[in-house]
């Protein structure tokens, strides 16, 4: 195999063989390929593209590049993904609920990217909780609790975390082809069964347009189906942040209040149990996905999925009595002021991007990789789309180190408001399902 060869077939609109694009995948994770071939392949494929075969012998090869799990467990094993978004904390709500449904559910996660928030960094605002679990000690948790919410080791895709680093410096992330590579021969090495993928669409998320989605969903579903996994995704809404809370511990006071049900954010409810109910739906739990999402509603309403939850904190160094005291265990910032709304009207429009920056200004985001970030930071109490607000009233609460760390966010929210005189259309949560 020549690295030279496979690049000079993509860029003239062929497509290399399935042995040479797993081929190029190890030579990603060994070296054997170099960074400036690396970077020209990146571009090769975001130009040209790969087709769906050459797709799936992407993702298949990058996810054979390391380590791939295998389980014998007594239930199936399902996990969820989501694009990115504003207030998504979806997974920490959907990892217990599927537990408590009989799911074994393996989940890897990643931290912030960009403008929009990260699992591990909204579970670590939790004392001790820890993320970077050994395989055996995943694989004694998953087996006692049923969950995990845990970051990829460094044997996990290793292929992928090259062209990921080359990407971000090549001008090539936008490539569905890549993406979708990326994301899937992560999941696939955890040796899943079946999987849910909730794609965003909107202002806060990566994908603004539906048709970008929509090509993005498909291209996910069709990899995975293609590489022998059960997959469907949901299209769903990100033109308003999911939770009326951006910033770890404040996402993770807005789960504990719907899993605890002192405060049940309907948006955040109403998603986990359509993804829920998918997941359910093709790991053989239930009959359809209108019989999961009704199982995984009953998971959270009795409190089932809270009891999870808690156990999966306890087993990841938690605090035992989480559930019970989560408002005692989570870190508050010392600075905490109202956004005045600069109009009256109805918000018509929200800039979820600039949200989620002015989280990652405040400290609650990472500028540059291996940043430290502050757990306690970010916005809550949020306006939504449709909502009446008057000249001077709140449309948020910003949560700050300090004074001039306020000030700037006070701006930057204002800037992401939009208000009219009439209220506008409030769009659907979810917009379109592929299977």
């Amino acid at each position: 195999m020549d690295a030279r060869a496979i690049i000079a077939q993509i860029r003239d609109g062929g497509v290399p063989s399935r042995d040479a694009l797993r081929w190029f995948a190890r030579g990603l994770a060994d070296g054997t390929v170099t960074d400036a071939q690396a970077g020209a392949f990146a571009m090769s494929v975001l130009l040209k593209g790969l087709g769906e075969d050459g797709r799936v012998a992407l993702t298949m090869g990058m996810r054979d590049s390391g380590q791939v799990l295998r389980w014998d467990m007594p239930g199936p094993v399902l996990d969820k993904h989501s694009t990115g978004g504003i207030g998504d904390c979806i997974s920490l709500l959907l990892a217990p609920a599927l537990a408590a449904c009989g799911a074994y559910v393996p989940m890897i996660s990643g931290r912030g990217l960009g403008h929009t928030g990260g699992t591990l960094d909204k579970l670590e605002s939790i004392p001790g909780f820890r993320t970077g679990l050994s395989e055996d000690q995943l694989r004694r948790q998953l087996s006692d609790i049923r969950c995990a919410i845990v970051s990829a080791s460094a044997e996990i895709a290793p292929a992928d975390r090259r062209l990921y680093a080359i990407r971000d410096v090549s001008g090539t992330v936008e490539s569905i082809d890549l993406i979708t590579a990326s994301i899937l021969s992560k999941k696939l090495a955890a040796g899943l069964e079946a999987l849910v993928l909730d794609v965003k669409c909107g202002s806060g998320a990566f994908m603004k347009t539906l048709d970008q989605a929509e090509a993005l969903a498909r291209a996910l579903v069709t990899t995975a189906q293609g590489a022998g996994c059960m997959t469907s995704a949901l299209i769903t809404d990100m033109s308003q942040p999911l939770a009326t809370a951006a910033g770890n511990a404040l996402e993770v006071i807005e789960t504990m209040e719907t899993l605890t049900g002192t405060s049940v954010n309907t948006a955040l409810w109403d998603l986990t149990v359509a993804l829920g109910g998918e997941a359910l739906a093709l790991g053989g739990l239930a009959a359809d996905a209108a019989d999961g999402a009704g199982r995984i509603g009953q998971a959270l309403q009795s409190g089932a999925a809270a009891e999870w939850f808690g156990r999966m904190v306890a087993a990841q160094g938690g605090p035992a009595d989480f559930v019970d005291r989560w408002a005692d265990r989570l870190p508050a910032a010392p600075v905490v002021v109202e956004v005045p709304s600069p109009e009256a009207g109805h918000v018509v429009a929200i800039d979820g991007q600039v949200l989620g920056l002015a989280v990652v200004a405040l400290g609650g985001g990472r500028q540059r990789e291996g940043e430290r970030i502050n757990p306690s930071v970010g916005l809550s109490d949020l306006a939504g789309l449709g909502d009446e607000i008057g000249r001077g009233d709140p449309l948020a609460m910003v949560h700050a180190a300090n004074a001039d760390a306020a000030a700037a966010a006070i701006a930057m929210v204002q800037g992401a408001y939009r208000l009219a005189e009439q209220a506008g259309t409030e769009p659907a949560l979810v917009l379109k399902r592929i299977a």
